[in-house]
């Protein structure tokens, strides 16, 4: 079940890491926000080493949608509802700069970039999308109501953002990737303090002036910063990540002789479906719920092609997992308050791309000693006074008390089977395990116990 993008690009290969190093920058993760992140230390001249657990963006970056864009569902009545319309400006435009350095970047780089204009569209209730143009009005963006769309269903109506883009993720990360320092098959398991490293390895970076130590199979790295972009954070002392997230499936079909769609399209609907063409074919996406949980899968995908696209060929299927927040914005910046040096981006909620290149811009300011105008609506410390704490806590509660002999390692859940794509699923953070135990898919860092 490869996605289009492994099967038409060849990713390098890099190094194990097998003896000690030192460094200024360590960060932890080879998917898109991580190799960002190193591509943008690269430029400002600071001293840094990526590692990654197995193969770069051979996680959750290889099975994106790849849209770049700005509009995340109806995000921005949420977030002037909630925070102010200064916050949710902010919040705009740390996401339009995004754009506009991928942008920049993709002109040099042989990577399928294309502008598009992106849509959200509704089925149930046209006020929605008047209250968000009216919110971006707010904040002093245009975005045009639309109520048509070249799309083979009736809809109630859309919200259009003008220039937005789409790419072939993977051929944009192959092209930086060969000028970065790389390291593959080198899985971190823990962090230390310096002073620690011969005693208690097992806590994480704390305040003061000591430096971290990085522990994998084969080295341990000395850093000044670390940056956690492992998709899940896997460091439970600190952060209440395990509270703050859960993982979200969902679930893509590339047909062949379907259609032009002639953009990018999202139902603002949690369960709804996406669209977007990749040359002849179109990618449909759908079939969602919450990792561990039932949903409409590809059975779902199935039904609406046959119904709509009859002479549609399947070339493709593949799933995802987004990690989601409790207010729908990234963790991005400082790990905790409790932690020094150590610095986070998570929680991108079905938005990978855009956020990626956020965190990057985000978290190369906070290194460099930058002032970001944008960190604090990103920052990992805000309130989690949200109702979705309740249903996180709720749901690992309820695991936790479920008897089953498969439990994950990461914090002792039961575990789901999942018929669909033959794993062993962690309906609290979304860990995922092969029919025989190895892992997919973290918070976990190791595999099932035999």
């Amino acid at each position: 079940m490869n996605s289009i993008w492994t099967d038409t690009v060849s990713i390098p290969a890099f190094e194990q890491l097998n003896q000690d190093r030192k460094t200024e920058v360590l960060i932890i993760g080879g998917g898109m926000a991580g190799i960002l992140c190193a591509y943008m230390l690269e430029q400002e001249g600071i001293d840094y080493i990526l590692v990654e657990a197995d193969r770069i963006c051979g996680g959750i970056t290889k099975n994106t949608t790849a849209k770049i864009t700005s509009q995340h569902g109806f995000i921005y009545q949420e977030i002037v509802e909630k925070y102010g319309a200064e916050y949710a400006r902010k919040y705009l435009e740390a996401n339009q700069l995004a754009l506009k350095k991928y942008r920049r970047l993709c002109k040099n780089l042989d990577c399928d970039f294309q502008e598009r204009d992106n849509f959200v569209y509704t089925c149930s209730d046209k006020k929605l999308c008047e209250k968000e143009i009216d919110a971006l009005q707010k904040i002093g963006f245009g975005a045009d109501f639309v109520d048509n769309l070249e799309l083979p269903f009736q809809i109630q109506g859309a919200v259009r953002f003008r220039e937005q883009a789409e790419f072939h993720p993977l051929k944009f990360a192959a092209a930086l990737a060969p000028k970065l320092c790389i390291y593959e098959n080198t899985r971190v398991k823990e962090l230390a303090k310096s002073s620690d490293v011969s005693g208690n390895t097992r806590i994480a970076a704390g305040k003061g002036s000591a430096k971290i130590i990085a522990v994998s199979d084969r080295a341990k790295i000395t850093a000044d910063k670390v940056i956690v972009a492992t998709h899940f954070p896997f460091l439970n002392k600190h952060g209440s990540y395990y509270l703050k997230m859960y993982q979200h499936r969902s679930y893509v079909l590339a047909l062949e002789n379907a259609q032009e769609v002639k953009g990018m399209y999202v139902d603002e609907a949690e369960k709804g479906m996406s669209f977007r063409n990749y040359k002849d074919l179109l990618l449909v996406g759908g079939g969602d719920h919450r990792t561990g949980k039932q949903g409409g899968n590809w059975a779902e995908l199935e039904y609406f092609a046959k119904k709509y696209y009859p002479e549609a060929r399947e070339r493709y299927r593949w799933a995802t997992q987004d990690c989601m927040t409790l207010d729908k914005l990234p963790y991005i910046g400082p790990y905790s308050k409790s932690t020094e040096n150590l610095y986070v981006a998570t929680g991108f909620n079905k938005w990978g791309m855009t956020s990626s290149m956020v965190s990057a811009q985000i978290l190369t300011d906070l290194i460099t000693g930058k002032k970001n105008p944008y960190a604090e609506v990103f920052s990992p410390s805000r309130s989690i006074l949200h109702p979705q704490l309740l249903v996180n806590a709720f749901e690992a509660a309820k695991n936790l008390l479920t008897i089953s002999e498969k439990r994950c390692p990461h914090l002792g859940c039961a575990l789901k089977w999942n018929p669909q794509e033959h794993s062993w699923d962690c309906p609290c953070h979304g860990s995922r395990f092969t029919k025989e135990g190895k892992l997919i898919d973290n918070p976990s860092t190791g595999d099932l116990k035999k």
